[in-house]
């Protein structure tokens, strides 16, 4: 795939202007203060019995309306002291997997906690144990338009609670230090990350990898590829949701959310990626409020830095804990 956005000189000065709620920052505060008045009702079980060196708990906690939300909890064997957790979120159409996917973090000494995304997990590599138990209007196939009609009932508006509650699970699990929880993905994941970041801005980092759900008008302009043609066929049928589908997408537009955001950040971004095209990542990070820096990888699709970047990732961790 030939390169086919904005020119890296472009990429680092692009700015361009987001649709923002007036309402933005009442709609989150009012939708967590919501979620809390839940109990988290956390629980652990189960420990994995088919891997030696590396403890693996089922983890289940209330997420937005008090729905269970299901993960994993990993962290090093025979180590009691409180660690470093990463809240790791997943890819579109992903879920958590299986106990033995999440080792690598535990291997280097951190927790994690790998968070299942409501209704989705399709994806034969990595099968998901959430349902979403909320009904919604026609909508096209996958997760992008269930309830676009309005903010409040929008699928994202769920997926996002339930990170911002998985973050105060996290805090609550045993072994966590709780003032080093730092939130991460890849595509949707990173996404979900940015979002968590705003929504919780006390986390102590954010990792995103080639994210996903950022500056979503222009991906959806300049793209055909899927999630965002979800977006295309809904509005293509649906002619007359246009104006509120995008009102609707701005309360959930990871510019918006990165603006908010204050904690440490490692990025990376694919300059031949026409799933989360580069100028919708820089348009976010442009935009982000807390201390930042940027892999780019002018060769790479959607897969991004891959295994290579992951190292990095541990390095960034290691300087900071």
């Amino acid at each position: 795939m030939p390169l086919f956005d904005k020119p890296l000189a472009q990429l680092h000065a692009y700015y361009p202007d987001i649709a923002e709620p007036d309402d933005f920052d009442d709609f989150w505060q009012a939708t967590l203060s919501e979620a809390r008045a839940y109990p988290l009702g956390l629980e652990l079980s189960g420990r994995a019995d088919t891997i030696r060196h590396i403890d693996v708990f089922d983890v289940t906690f209330s997420g937005f309306g008090g729905h269970p939300i299901k993960a994993w909890y990993a962290r090093p064997a025979g180590v009691s002291a409180d660690l470093p957790l990463v809240v790791s979120f997943v890819g579109y159409h992903g879920g958590r997997g299986y106990p033995w996917d999440h080792t690598t973090f535990p291997s280097a000494g951190y927790g994690y906690l790998r968070v299942d995304s409501r209704g989705q997990g399709w994806l034969r590599a990595a099968p998901g144990h959430t349902p979403d138990p909320v009904g919604h209007a026609p909508a096209a196939p996958g997760v992008m338009t269930r309830g676009l009609e309005s903010p409040a009932d929008y699928y994202y508006r769920r997926l996002y609670t339930d990170a911002a509650r998985s973050i105060e699970a996290g805090r609550e699990l045993p072994g966590v230090a709780k003032d080093a929880v730092v939130v991460a993905g890849g595509s949707q994941g990173g996404g979900i990350a940015i979002a968590a970041a705003a929504i919780v801005p006390d986390v102590a980092g954010l990792m995103t990898d080639v994210p996903f759900l950022q500056h979503i008008r222009r991906a959806v302009d300049i793209v055909g590829t899927a999630p965002y043609s979800e977006l295309t066929d809904y509005l293509a049928a649906h002619r007359d949701a246009v104006d509120q589908a995008w009102r609707t997408i701005s309360y959930f537009d990871g510019v918006n959310m990165a603006a908010r955001g204050t904690a440490p950040s490692l990025w990376s971004v694919a300059l031949m990626d026409t799933t989360c095209p580069p100028s919708t990542v820089y348009a976010s990070y442009n935009r982000y409020g807390g201390e930042k820096q940027i892999e780019v990888y002018p060769y790479n699709g959607h897969e991004g830095g891959g295994s290579y970047h992951t190292g990095l990732k541990l390095k960034w961790l290691a300087e900071r804990f």
